[in-house]
């Protein structure tokens, strides 16, 4: 069974989000985790073409590790 992401662990996106302009397996960071109601987890993702990070609120279905984050 694996841990669930915690703080500054590597994670890609599961899914697009068409709003944020992030496709499925876009990686980012995490950089916070909310736990009431339900666990959430703000990702930091740097996309390509924009000039700042783009943070998101996601559940963990939308999320998962990559190798990266067990290196």
């Amino acid at each position: 069974m694996l841990s669930m992401p915690q703080v500054d662990d590597t994670v890609q996106l599961t899914r697009d989000i068409p709003d944020l302009w992030l496709s499925r397996g876009t990686v980012g960071v995490i950089r916070s985790v909310w736990f009431a109601p339900s666990t959430v987890y703000e990702v930091e993702f740097e996309p390509v073409g924009l000039n700042c990070p783009t943070r998101a609120l996601l559940l963990d279905e939308q999320i998962e590790a990559t190798s990266a984050a067990y290196a």
